[in-house]
């Protein structure tokens, strides 16, 4: 059987993020940024890719840290007098909204990833829209960092202010993908209420680098309510990703995730759908051993005898499991194409 076979484990998504936190500290305390300890956990662990950054896809200003430090000298983070007193002079200056740092890192992403919820808000009121979908040289908009962290507020008030839904980060995730991996049903909420179904299509049919749609990752995760409302939303369900060929119903097969099969299922989803190598989800269940599921497939007309590229059926693969090959009636056994029942 293929590496892709009936019997292979699926994979699973890690998402990879940089905060460019360290150049946010020393943008408000002119302190220089500490190196991180093995002992120590903060921002840049929690964004860190453990990999070289990538190259920023626009180009660097020539206002370094260091100047930036100057325009917010004595104004703390956590003071909205002193924020407030400091944006009409920030206003005033619009090439410094749009000034990015050595890691790509607007101020806004630089807000964002210090979960100041104040002044991300003040800053996007101040952006134009088009410095909004500004990527650092992770492809990560301050859309998707507002999404990785789940700041709700930020990511209405993002969306109200028409930033792009359709940017890929590093790993060509959006950050519809970056919330549905995470379980973010809020944030999901918030960035499909308003769309209109042409606008919401193309990016519930994007696939990551690893060939992921929403949907896939909402599987992979067993994010049930987020897998309802991208329903709701008019996801194709029968998609496949694209490395395997797998739906999300043959992930969820995968996974001996009933709830997902079940919801798949009722929803309409393909039960026959082929990955390809040929095989259906019913070739998954049996190839498992999962007899409940293989059950609750051929309930909604899984056929028994289709074959995958190696020639096998799903009672190839029952491996004298007796509560499997209790699915398959001895009259659905064929020989040379032809029923046993009629010999």
């Amino acid at each position: 059987m293929s590496s892709d076979g009936c019997g292979k484990e699926d994979l699973q998504e890690d998402i990879r993020m940089d905060s460019g936190i360290e150049s946010y500290i020393s943008i408000v305390t002119s302190e220089e940024p500490r190196e991180p300890t093995s002992d120590s956990i903060g921002p840049r662990d929690k964004f860190s890719t453990g990999e070289e950054r990538l190259d920023s896809a626009y180009t660097s200003s020539s206002i370094t840290v260091e100047s930036l430090s100057d325009i917010v000298e004595g104004c703390t983070i956590s003071s909205a007098e002193d924020v407030q007193a400091k944006m009409p002079e920030l206003s005033k200056q619009e090439n410094l909204l749009t000034t990015i740092t050595e890691d790509g890192d607007t101020l806004l992403h630089l807000a964002i990833i210090h979960e100041d919820i104040f002044i991300s808000q003040e800053l996007i009121q101040l952006f134009p829209k088009e410095a909004l979908d500004i990527q650092n040289n992770l492809y990560q908009s301050p859309l998707h960092l507002a999404t990785y962290l789940n700041l709700k507020h930020v990511v209405t008030m993002l969306m109200k202010k028409g930033a792009s839904l359709e940017l890929q980060d590093q790993d060509g995730n959006t950050p519809l993908h970056v919330a549905c991996q995470h379980g973010q049903l809020e944030c999901v909420t918030e960035m499909t209420r308003d769309l209109p179904p042409s606008s919401l299509a193309p990016v519930l049919q994007t696939q990551n680098w690893r060939g992921l749609t929403c949907l896939h990752l909402s599987a992979l995760n067993k994010q049930h309510h987020i897998m309802k409302l991208l329903m709701k939303k008019k996801a194709d369900l029968n998609i496949q990703e694209g490395t395997a060929g797998k739906t999300a119903l043959h992930l969820a097969v995968e996974l001996h995730d009933m709830t997902s099969v079940k919801l798949l299922l009722k929803e309409g989803a393909n039960v026959d759908a082929p990955m390809f190598n040929g095989c259906t989800p019913l070739h998954l269940a049996v190839g498992r051993q999962d007899a409940q599921i293989a059950d609750l497939l051929c309930q909604f007309g899984a056929d028994k005898m289709l074959r995958n590229m190696e020639d096998e059926t799903a009672l190839d693969l029952a491996d004298g499991n007796n509560d499997i090959l209790a699915l398959f009636p001895f009259d659905d056994i064929q020989i040379l194409g032809k029923s046993v029942k009629s010999f």
